[in-house]
């Protein structure tokens, strides 16, 4: 699913009018999907006592379009609208949906009165993707009013929540129903937290529209990117047609970090895993999964398909420069993490043309970048990407809203994951989720990376839910993988 900018939304609402869709169209689309998203999360309708706040532009056109459609199809309890401006103020489209509201009676005023208050569900369309910069004055008043003026009710948010910014004040909401696509603000944090639980209803947009338009090159990780790897498999498969990993990790006191991403390749559906660790930790990688082969560091890789490199190695100046070798001159597909990615630090490193996936949280990238975690974390979007394509490596950056980097500058924000998972291990299990679907799927290396990122994050929301965000440990991602693929094959 593709993201937007709010530039990049107004370029295809523009498009999409020159191509024959009245904006008035366009309007009553947007309102008749949001009302049937109300009446699918909160049935039934009429019973609800409903408050509509309204801004000038588009977005307040949107409410009318959507209070008128509740007057004349449900018929609620009560139903208010609530004008930040004069009716005077409505221009285009907006003007024209004043008038049809009118028609239907729906009162209208542009004070909040005690009886309002009551409401039990408050419809925020005051201001949508036009706001540059923080919401001020009467605008800001009405975002704080949604905010705590409604005890009793759900607030809902047509497009995106008003003033949403890094910088400002905007409305907390419940739900956000956007159109047509994501917009930026409401897949990437800060400003993700605001909007709750985040829908996206298409309402008239040409076929192929997005597709085929090559600036828009951010992406929302989404099961139908990967459902055709989670198919059943072919009657009479066997282990040989699923792949072999070899992990490469475990230094002495640290063969639980290569042992866990071993487990995680076995999980994810690799065929066999081997783990190249210390010698005295190999009690350790059987001790957990008894399925996981060993062997030394310097033993033949033999015809394995992908490995995973890092996790425990170390950081002693030979193991450095094994890596260092391991990854200028590998012909296999090889996933990098940990002490992995500090042996390539500070280096000049480019992806020899074999799959090279690095996997930092911030501080490694930093690392890795030659910069500081602060710069990291303010442009992860731009810095993955250039750093993907000048490195010719796919780039998983770690981190609240995980970002995807590929090597052709497309990139992807990951929806799934949760504070639960910052914990010892996580990454080593990413790691060998990442390596166990690649080697399953070696012409499908992309949708492999994206599939393990995707199914990490949603195996720890659904631990964190069973077990609580304290008591999430890596190994119990691993408990509901299961759980995470059967809702990514529904």
């Amino acid at each position: 699913m593709k993201v937007l900018t709010p530039a990049q939304m107004r370029e295809v609402d523009r498009l999409t009018i020159e191509a024959g869709i009245p904006g008035l169209i366009l309007m009553e689309n947007a309102g008749c999907r949001f009302v049937e998203f109300l009446e699918r999360r909160f049935a039934p309708l009429s019973r609800h006592r409903i408050v509509i706040i309204c801004g000038k532009g588009n977005n307040g056109g949107d409410g009318l379009v959507i209070a008128r459609q509740l007057k004349t199809r449900i018929g609620p309890t009560s139903l208010d609208v609530v004008l930040g401006w004069g009716p005077g103020e409505f221009r285009g489209e907006a003007a024209e949906n004043w008038k049809m509201l009118e028609a239907v009676g729906v009162p209208a005023s542009t004070e909040i009165t005690p009886r309002m208050r009551a409401a039990t569900l408050v419809i925020d369309a005051l201001l949508g993707t036009g706001l540059t910069g923080p919401a001020r004055g009467r605008a800001l008043d009405l975002i704080r009013e949604m905010n705590d003026g409604f005890p009793a009710a759900a607030l809902v948010s047509v497009d995106v929540p008003s003033g949403l910014c890094e910088s400002g004040e905007s409305v907390r909401s419940s739900h956000t129903v956007t159109f047509t696509a994501p917009k930026t603000d409401l897949v990437l944090p800060p400003t993700c937290d605001r909007a709750g639980e985040l829908h996206v209803a298409p309402i008239g947009m040409p076929a192929g529209l997005l597709d085929e338009n090559p600036d828009f090159w951010l992406e929302l990780i989404e099961p139908a990117h990967f459902h055709r790897l989670l198919e059943p498999r072919p009657p009479g498969s066997h282990k040989g047609d699923f792949g072999h990993v070899l992990v490469i990790g475990g230094a002495e006191g640290k063969g639980g970090a290569a042992a866990m991403a071993g487990w995680a390749a076995l999980k994810s559906g690799a065929g066999l895993v081997t783990v190249a660790t210390a010698e005295a930790e190999r009690r350790t990688v059987t001790a957990l999964a008894p399925e996981l082969m060993t062997q030394s560091w310097d033993a033949d890789p033999g015809e394995k398909d992908v490995l995973a490199a890092g996790p425990g190695l170390g950081t002693e100046p030979h193991r450095v420069a094994a890596m260092q070798r391991l990854f200028a001159q590998s012909a296999l597909p090889l996933v990098v993490d940990a002490d992995g990615l500090n042996a390539l630090a500070g280096t000049a490193f480019q992806g020899p043309g074999p799959w090279r996936v690095l996997t930092p949280h911030p501080g490694e990238m930093a690392r890795l970048a030659g910069c500081r975690t602060s710069d990291i974390q303010a442009n992860r979007i731009g810095v993955a990407q250039r750093f993907a394509v000048e490195r010719h490596v796919a780039l998983v950056l770690k981190g609240q809203r995980t970002i995807v980097a590929l090597r052709d500058g497309r990139v992807f924000v990951n929806p799934t994951g949760t504070p639960a998972m910052a914990t010892a291990g996580s990454g080593d299990v990413l790691t060998g989720l990442i390596a166990g679907l690649m080697a399953q799927w070696p012409e499908h290396r992309d949708l492999a990376l994206l599939a393990a990122v995707w199914l990490h994050g949603r195996a720890g929301e659904l631990a964190a839910a069973a077990l609580s965000e304290l008591s999430l440990t890596a190994t119990d991602l691993l408990r509901f993988l299961p759980a995470a693929i059967r809702n990514a094959q529904a």
